[in-house]
């Protein structure tokens, strides 16, 4: 069911790990693999998605969320959008700003013409980046600081333009290994202080300067693979973790998160996890 936001009700997002209180999801009724568009998808296109398993375990999830008190804002799905139930791409919301973004792959542009046509009428803020392509998997918020990922979905001149359009933040790009689809695919921040990282996507400069920011909780190859650093935060040190991913949530468990495992194994062969299918639109 559809939830609409109130006309006196706002956005606000700036961190994420702050609690969530809103988030928009869509259900993978019409995923698949119709075109390989990052190495995941290439190791499963044979087998591709059972999406009736899919949708069971998206709304499984969606039970979690509302159980933890977050409301759910539900997309309608469209059969033309075989990748949107990772709405996390299709826009970010930076303080109580909705940023729309400009998909840089061919088979998911038109997604952010839903969320547009959705937000209309919303009383929300909403802003365009001119310059090329962005997408919300390569954005991170911590505060002032918000980190971009330069990727094959992401490009320079966009994060130029996003440093123009919010000059009151530290705007950091951050370039990694282009066989990773999204920066929230190797990095991830879970507070102000520690943050989830597959070292290897990037090189010694970037992680000696994430190193001076953060503790590094790093991931392993193997649970990088099955989207270890694609946790979701919904605040006082709760995060959503696969439960594939044994190393990460120890690693989490010891340092005091409270780890909710919950299967998504289907959706993950498409190349994203819990962050990649929400957007949050209220953090408070």
């Amino acid at each position: 069911m559809s939830i609409a936001l109130k006309r006196t009700e706002t956005v606000s997002c700036r961190s994420e790990y702050d609690s969530l209180a809103r988030v928009i999801v869509c259900e993978p009724k019409y995923m698949h693999i119709s075109e390989v568009i990052n190495e995941t998808q290439r190791h499963y296109a044979d087998q591709n998605i059972n999406k009736r398993l899919a949708s069971k375990q998206h709304q499984n999830f969606v039970r979690t969320l509302r159980a933890h008190e977050v409301e759910v804002i539900e997309l309608p799905p469209r059969q033309e959008f075989p990748e949107q139930v990772f709405t996390r791409d299709i826009g970010f919301t930076l303080d109580s700003t909705i940023f729309v973004s400009s998909m840089g792959s061919k088979i998911r542009r038109g997604e952010e013409i839903v969320l547009k046509n959705w937000l209309k009428n919303k009383n929300v803020r909403l802003r365009e980046i001119n310059g090329g392509k962005i997408e919300g998997g390569d954005v991170l918020v911590d505060k002032r600081t918000i980190y971009v990922g330069v990727s094959s979905r992401t490009a320079h001149s966009s994060i130029q333009s996003l440093r123009g359009m919010i000059p009151e933040h530290e705007v950091v790009s951050l370039p990694f290994n282009p066989k990773y689809l999204h920066l929230d695919c190797v990095l991830n921040i879970l507070s102000p202080t520690q943050a989830l990282v597959f070292p290897s996507a990037f090189r010694k400069k970037e992680l000696d300067f994430l190193a001076k920011r953060y503790d590094l909780i790093e991931v392993s190859k193997e649970e990088q693979f099955s989207l270890g650093t694609n946790v979701l935060s919904i605040g006082d040190r709760k995060v959503f973790s696969l439960p594939v991913n044994p190393q990460v949530n120890n690693n989490l468990r010891k340092r005091g998160y409270e780890v909710i495992e919950v299967d998504l194994s289907e959706i993950i062969k498409s190349g994203g996890s819990f962050r990649c299918c929400t957007m949050p639109i209220l953090r408070k």
